[in-house]
């Protein structure tokens, strides 16, 4: 066993959940007040009754709330909560391994199929929303910078924090 040097080194499970834990306890992101009535995509339905919905490998497939205020139980805002600091870290992991990505991108990387009822289904988009303020708030704490020729990239102290999440994953030699 031995312990990884960058994020390349580890499972992507393993580094965004761990890396969602470090932004938890760092305090520093900042929740919209709109997260408990927002639906994060065309796509969605309904929100996440599943409390097992924390240990999926994707984030986006938790992530779905609908407008009635009347759905949404605390139980399901702390998952909420959860989720979109994990989606932060998956987000911030993403443009680690390949950087230019922007709001755009981030639409069409955690989007899915969308039902149509009776109909084919076919590709829908996920929020600009969430995936923007997310992107704010890592530039806000200097983990991402706006490229010039696109999109956002990490920084040097982005690049840093990351690879020392990295570093404390214990990694099984194959």
């Amino acid at each position: 066993m031995a312990t990884a040097r960058t994020v390349k080194d580890v499972s992507s499970h393993e580094f965004v959940k761990s890396y969602a834990g470090h932004l938890k306890r760092s305090g520093k992101m900042e929740l919209p007040e709109w997260t408990d009535i927002v639906k994060t995509g065309v796509r969605k339905e309904l929100a996440p009754y599943d409390p097992d919905c924390l240990f999926d490998l994707n984030p986006q497939h938790c992530l779905g709330f609908t407008n009635p205020s009347y759905l949404i139980l605390d139980f399901q805002y702390v998952l909420y909560i959860i989720q979109f600091i994990e989606f932060a870290a998956s987000m911030a992991r993403k443009i680690y391994l390949r950087g230019g990505l922007g709001v755009g991108a981030f639409q069409r990387i955690y989007g899915g199929s969308k039902r149509n009822g009776s109909r084919p289904p076919h590709f829908g988009k996920s929020s600009g929303s969430v995936a923007r303020h997310i992107l704010q708030q890592l530039q806000a704490m200097s983990i991402v910078e706006v490229d010039p020729r696109g999109g956002r990239k990490i920084t040097s102290s982005g690049r840093r924090d990351l690879d020392q999440v990295a570093g404390r994953i214990v990694v099984v030699a194959p």
